[in-house]
C-alpha cells in the first residue's frame, strides 16, 4: 500500500533523514520510536506532503504520492499533528466538520459521521463547547475526530499519520486512543504509522516497529524481536530488562 524508497531528507548541508527502503500493507499499524533528533517528524512530513524529498520516491496505492490531486489525496491521506493551533471560537463539532472538507456527503450525512466519530474519540459529549475551552488532550482528540472524519470515504484503504497521538492524554485515555487505532486498523484496514515514545505501548498495540537513530532507519520489525535490552542501549542509552506479562507480552523496565 506504501513503499518508501532510497528516501533523502536534507536541509542545506544538515543531512537529516536516510530511508533505504520501507513498506506497510493496509491494515498495518506501524510505531516510529527513536530519540530526541531522530528524524520521527521529519519522516511524518516528508510523508505528508510538508517537506519535499531531496531524492527518492514515495508511492500510495502504486502511485507516486506527488502525482496524486490534492482533494483525492486528502481523503486517504490523514496527518494529526502533535499540536494543533485554533483560536477561532469554534464549537468543538465545528472543528470536526472541517474533515468534511474532502468529501461528497448531504449535511445529515456529514452531522452522523461527526456524531460518530467524535464518539469513537470519546469528545460528543463536549461537541457543543468552545474548541478553545478545552484541555490539550480533549483538543487532541478532538483534531483526531476531524481527520477520522477526512478519511471516511475514501476509495482505497486509507493512511493515517499520527505524531505523538497519546503526548497529552491521561494514562487512561492513551490506552483508549491507542485501542481505537488498532481497531481502525483491523476492522477498517487503516494503515498507520504513529510516532510513539512509549516502547511498551508499542510493543503492545503495533505489529511493526521502525527505529530511527540519527536519521537512519536502525531496525525495523515486530517488536518482540526489534525492541530487546541491547538495541534500546544502543539507541536510547539505558538499559532495560526485559520482563514478559501473564499475557505472553514483553515489557521493558
Amino acid at each position: 500500500m506504501l513503499t518508501i524508497e532510497r528516501l533523502s531528507v536534507s536541509q542545506g548541508q544538515r543531512h537529516i533523514l536516510e530511508l533505504p527502503q520501507a513498506s506497510l500493507a493496509a491494515g498495518d499499524f506501524i510505531a516510529v520510536l527513536g530519540p530526541n533528533g531522530a528524524g520521527k517528524s521529519s519522516l511524518l512530513k516528508v510523508l505528508c506532503g510538508e517537506w519535499s524529498a531531496t531524492q527518492g520516491c514515495i508511492h500510495l496505492h502504486q502511485k507516486d504520492i506527488t502525482h496524486w490531486p490534492r482533494q483525492l489525496l486528502a481523503r486517504h491521506l490523514g496527518v494529526l499533528p502533535q499540536a494543533s493551533q485554533l483560536s477561532f471560537p469554534f464549537k468543538a463539532q465545528e472543528v470536526v466538520a472541517i474533515g468534511a472538507t474532502p468529501l461528497s456527503l448531504t449535511r445529515q450525512a456529514i452531522d452522523d459521521a461527526i456524531r460518530h466519530w467524535m464518539e469513537a474519540t470519546d469528545t460528543w459529549q463536549f461537541a457543543d463547547r468552545l474548541y478553545t475551552s478545552l484541555s490539550g488532550g480533549e483538543k487532541q482528540r478532538v483534531q483526531l475526530a476531524r481527520v477520522l472524519l477526512q478519511l471516511s470515504q475514501a476509495d482505497d484503504e486509507p493512511l493515517l499519520l499520527l505524531d505523538e497521538p497519546t503526548s497529552a492524554q491521561d494514562l487512561g485515555q492513551q490506552h483508549q486512543l491507542l485501542n481505537l487505532i488498532k481497531s481502525l486498523c483491523q476492522q477498517y484496514n487503516f494503515a498507520v504509522i504513529s510516532i510513539l515514545h512509549d516502547l511498551n505501548q508499542a510493543s503492545r498495540y503495533a505489529d511493526n516497529v521502525w527505529i530511527l537513530h540519527q536519521g537512519q532507519l536502525f531496525a525495523q520489525g515486530s517488536p518482540q524481536q526489534v525492541l530487546q535490552p541491547d538495541t534500546v542501549m544502543k539507541v536510547w542509552g539505558y538499559q532495560p530488562e526485559r520482563l514478559v506479562n501473564s499475557r505472553g507480552q514483553q515489557i521493558l523496565v
